[in-house]
């Protein structure tokens, strides 16, 4: 089982709103299309950078237009992606708030969130048409043509709004019509109401908080979410040209900084489909399984390791929990238990380098990736020891023949732990000590995860890379869709004064009481919109405004936005609500209620441990001083 392989189907199961059925031909073939676009722009991707790695550090001759043509390449990845995830149903959102509805209802929202997804989609789409027109005329800094960037985004929209519509027309044919001329009615107001009685609107502020509230409620994907809201600001306030949307959401992921990301979790299903998790995971269960607690023990390190190859917490959760979960039924341990510290290791796993909310923290607070990297080492470890602790006291021994009754050799073992160790070490190597970006680092990661990984363990096929490479677009795209839409959602909110005007009033709040009162209100406010929003939107959105105001307070910012990172890590994989904790029952086929209870422990470690961190500055910041951050 990989993280690649798992992971877009879990997304599609966090939020089910948009999951197309089976006949939709068109939907299906559309998929094929950009599922095979995205996989060759990702792979296209890999190679531009690798090689301009190559020329400028070994060649000395840069290729000026390498990080233009890249980004490009990127943007038709992401989208490509997006719209995959589209078609096969596998954007995230929160499903609690539905299923607690009375069941006649539920039919209703369900096919009121299909419409929505279609109007976003539509919105976006006749947005992304301005943008692309007034692009003709326009180019990039190098002389390339703009248009190379924005005629993806429109390839992308068009085929999530065909998709979009055949979903919405699938529903039941009265609940259809109805709920889609409510919806068309309240689309029709937002857009002549502006222009016709501009008295009888609601504050654009108030219009889009309540789109945010009932997105949410109403189950629609998170990206979509964001996306409405934005849409509706822009649609409210007619002095804002409705292009500016499109703009927004393509410059949210038009970073080169970003691209780590994809590259990452590339890197990291490259070395699941060649075999190495499971030798890892076996290779510890064998070597620590005979200790009490040896299973939590194996899963505290498995994901800890695993964290320094990816960079995704969810593709860690699959590969530890995919392959080690069969072994703890079969030695009757609690799988309940077993799913809570799964997702507890993965919250300590947040500040293990290359995570992608660090990678996004350091981008949208303007901070220092490798700085990052080095302050979210020391809490790490101060999470998994806590962990363990308790892993130890709360587990069993086990007989580790009948985790494993079929062994493989210790040599096959023993290698695939060390080519996993040696990429753990060039990717922290590289990107902490400054010879490399995070990207050009994970640019080699994956070149060498494909080749040496393959060599050794010979297991890897062109079916399979080619399978890899599709998924990892599917899945990258849909994560970096969130981030275009959060970058569109965050611009209306600073139009609005919101960041400032908050900044203002937490200053002011906390002025009598000090720099801790603030700290500890952020690590409450991260927990909270970690477990609603996910990560990334909730880091996009308040990162740039909490960052600056923990700096006019005192606080060090890479102590601070650690924190923010573990808080937020916390609510994500917290019950009853958080995603990454749904997606964690999904991967090891626990339901949640067997998982609250036991997770409890975990949890309460991770907060005192948290608050310790807090408190204590030195804990974060000991390695980047000595680094020279």
């Amino acid at each position: 089982m990989t993280a690649h392989t798992h992971a877009p189907d879990l997304e599609g199961t966090a939020q089910g709103t948009a999951t197309p059925p089976a006949g939709f031909a068109l939907t299906r073939h559309l998929a094929r299309v950009t599922e095979t676009v995205g996989g060759i722009a990702l792979a296209l991707d890999v190679l531009v950078v690798f090689v301009s790695v190559i020329c400028r550090y070994a060649l000395h001759a840069p290729l000026d237009w390498a990080e233009e043509v890249a980004q490009a390449l990127m943007i038709t990845l992401v989208f490509s992606g997006a719209a995959t995830a589209m078609a096969r149903g596998r954007h995230m959102g929160v499903e609690m708030f539905q299923a607690a509805l009375p069941a006649p209802l539920r039919p209703w929202l369900q096919q009121i969130s299909r419409w929505i997804l279609f109007g976003v989609s539509l919105g976006l789409l006749w947005a992304t048409a301005g943008l692309l027109k007034e692009s003709f005329s326009q180019t990039t800094p190098t002389g390339l043509p703009q248009a190379m960037i924005v005629a993806p985004v429109l390839f992308g929209v068009v085929v999530m709004t065909v998709a979009a519509l055949e979903q919405a027309l699938a529903g039941p044919r009265a609940v259809m019509i109805a709920s889609g001329a409510m919806v068309g009615l309240v689309a029709a107001a937002a857009v002549l109401l502006p222009g016709l009685a501009p008295d009888a609107l609601p504050s654009a502020p108030a219009a889009v908080g309540f789109c945010l509230v009932f997105g949410l409620v109403a189950g629609v994907p998170i990206a979509f979410t964001l996306g409405l809201g934005a849409f509706v600001y822009f649609l409210l306030d007619p002095s804002l040209p409705l292009p500016i949307f499109a703009q927004q959401v393509t410059a949210g992921v038009d970073q080169f900084v970003l691209l780590a990301i994809p590259f990452f979790l590339l890197a990291g299903g490259a070395m699941e489909i060649n075999g190495m998790s499971a030798r890892l995971v076996e290779l510890i269960v064998r070597g620590m399984g005979r200790m009490r607690g040896g299973l939590n023990l194996t899963i505290v390190t498995a994901v800890a390791f695993f964290s320094g190859v990816s960079g995704s917490k969810l593709a860690d959760v699959a590969a530890v929990g995919g392959v080690l979960m069969p072994a703890i039924r079969r030695t009757r341990q609690s799988p309940g238990d077993a799913a809570g510290l799964l997702a507890a290791s993965a919250v300590m796993a947040e500040t293990i380098p290359p995570c992608v909310n660090m990678i996004i923290m350091g981008f949208v607070a303007n901070l220092s990736i490798g700085g990052l990297f080095l302050a979210g080492l020391v809490p790490a470890a101060l999470l998994a020891i806590a962990l363990c602790v308790i892993g130890v006291i709360a587990g069993k021994r086990i007989d580790v023949a009948e985790a494993y009754p079929d062994r493989t050799p210790l040599r096959a073992l023993l290698a695939g732990g060390a080519v996993g160790l040696v990429m753990v070490l060039m990717i922290g190597k590289g990107v902490v000590s400054g010879i490399a970006t995070s990207t050009e680092v994970s640019a080699f990661a994956v070149v060498y995860a494909l080749v040496v990984g393959g060599l050794a363990f010979r297991e890897l096929t062109l079916r399979k890379v080619v399978r890899l490479f599709a998924d990892t677009s599917t899945l990258a795209g849909s994560l970096l869709f969130i981030i275009a839409t959060a970058t569109s959602l965050s611009y209306t909110l600073t139009m609005e004064m919101i960041p400032q005007n908050m900044a203002a009033a937490l200053v002011a709040f906390v002025a009598d009481e000090g720099p801790w009162l603030f700290i500890l209100l952020s690590i409450v406010l991260m927990a909270v919109f970690g477990a609603v929003l996910e990560g990334a939107p909730a880091l996009i959105i308040f990162g740039p405004i909490l960052v600056p105001i923990a700096q006019q307070l005192g606080l060090a910012p890479l102590h601070y936005a650690t924190v923010l990172i573990i808080a937020m890590g916390i609510g994500l994989f917290s019950p009853p609500i958080g995603l990454g904790l749904c997606t964690t029952c999904v991967i090891c086929g626990v339901p949640m209620s067997q998982v609250v209870r036991p997770m409890m422990k975990y949890l309460a470690v991770l907060v005192v441990a948290l608050v310790l961190i807090a408190m204590v500055p030195a804990l974060t910041l000991w390695l980047p001083r000595s680094a020279g951050y």
